[in-house]
């Protein structure tokens, strides 16, 4: 169970990494629709689990591998922006939250019968 502490910082991770995202990462996602649907903290804060969502799915395998072929400047990005909060930044890894895409699938076969 995270602690209260996890939680807010968890929550100004997602917002930072969101922001990151749309003003400085406009290189790193090309035209896609990047959402970070979740963030997972570890209790020491040395890492962070970070859940996103790409649109258009056909193109989620180029757009993680983009990610994280920049996850350095992802990082520094971040830690200017926490560094007031946190002594060190996290490591970061980022992984495809394919809900969107598996809700969509469920409505396709739904509609079919």
């Amino acid at each position: 169970m995270e602690t209260t502490r996890q939680q807010k910082i968890a929550k100004q991770i997602q917002r930072d990494i969101a922001e990151i995202f749309q003003k400085e990462g406009a290189g790193i996602v090309r035209g896609r629709l990047v959402t970070v649907t979740a963030v997972r903290v570890s209790p020491d804060f040395g890492y962070a689990k970070i859940y996103v969502s790409i649109f258009p799915f056909e193109r989620s395998a180029e757009t993680m591998r983009a990610i994280g072929e920049q996850n350095w400047f992802i990082r520094r990005a971040l830690g200017q922006r926490i560094r007031n909060q946190l002594k060190n930044v996290p490591e970061l890894q980022f992984f495809l939250d394919d809900s969107l895409e598996y809700i969509e699938h469920i409505e396709k076969a739904l509609k079919e019968e």
